[in-house]
């Protein structure tokens, strides 16, 4: 009598099972990006950190100094001024871009016409590059041919031009206004886009129930819009804290280095000064500001009771 064979049923292989897993799939298209952030970030990131304690100057290595670049900055009087403008810029400007973005927002999420064109509209300040942006800044603040002095005098508001670049004070308020106006877009698109995830089934609710613009505003759309203002705040103000080009273009730092910020010190210092380890070490100083912005929003964002319109 025959006795039935019976199938052996084999085990998959490692490799086969490590091309069927999600997990594996996943960290393939991953490892592009990664590759990419090592060359382009992370390396570029280090050679930065190991600068900052050598005095390498352009044309010459240097030899490891310890932290005398950062005892140095710590006595210099220019640096300190650089953090405060930093912080003064980025405070002022991510304020001014919340405030304006958030009511710019609001109303292109109504029922207007021409809607759709108004929206490409305000997108155009984020769009144009960011030096063409300031080379028109910098002909509207000229002292000689400002447009917005030429104005003001025909309006009767003032009687003499304004030195929009050579006054310390001016200067800053100058090149603030010359950041909200382009980075308002990102913020007002950004909130539009939040705006309308909000169901209306909820705005009509609370209507029912007797509540007014403001209560709408404060009790439906502000606690479901959080969670993408924390995120679209934290892009804010990252790019404000680190803008180069604005400042670079308009006044370079000046005058008496009022405008500097710690990015375009950093530059002046290393690449214009060939002081390449004290250049690194002021762009190092940036870090703590930049995570203590990141680790604020992430620890924000964790409030689950945020992102279902509930209060803490």
């Amino acid at each position: 009598m025959a006795v039935p064979s019976v199938a052996v049923q084999r085990r998959p292989s490692i490799l086969s099972r490590l091309a069927e897993s999600r997990n594996t799939l996943g960290l393939g298209f991953m490892l592009p990006a990664a590759a990419l952030l090592l060359v382009f970030l992370t390396y570029p990131l280090g050679l930065g950190v190991w600068l900052g304690f050598t005095d390498t100057r352009i044309g010459r290595p240097g030899i490891y100094i310890g932290i005398e670049n950062y005892e140095y900055l710590w006595s210099d009087s220019v640096f300190w001024l650089s953090v405060f403008n930093t912080l003064l810029y980025t405070v002022s400007a991510s304020i001014l871009k919340f405030v304006l973005g958030l009511w710019l927002a609001l109303i292109l999420n109504e029922k207007l016409p021409f809607k759709s064109f108004f929206r490409a509209v305000v997108l155009l300040p984020w769009v144009v590059p960011t030096v063409l942006s300031a080379i028109a800044f910098w002909w509207i603040y000229d002292s000689q041919f400002s447009i917005l002095s030429w104005a003001l005098q025909q309006m009767g508001l003032i009687d003499h031009r304004i030195n929009f670049l050579g006054d310390p004070t001016n200067a800053r308020a100058s090149v603030i206004a010359a950041n909200v106006w382009r980075g308002i877009p990102f913020v007002a698109i950004t909130l539009l886009a939040g705006l309308q995830t909000i169901p209306q089934s909820l705005y009509e609710a609370a209507t029912l129930d007797g509540a007014s613009r403001w209560q709408l505003f404060r009790h439906v759309t502000l606690p479901l819009l959080t969670p993408i203002i924390a995120i679209t705040m934290t892009f804010s103000v990252l790019f404000t804290f680190t803008d180069f080009q604005l400042i670079y273009v308009l006044t370079r730092g000046g005058p008496v280095n009022a405008t500097h910020l710690m990015a375009t010190l950093s530059f002046q210092r290393g690449i214009s000064g060939g002081q390449l380890g004290e250049g690194a070490a002021i762009a190092v100083a940036m870090i703590p500001f930049l995570l203590a912005a990141i680790l604020f929003s992430y620890f924000g964002l964790q409030r689950r009771k945020w992102q279902q319109g509930g209060g803490d």
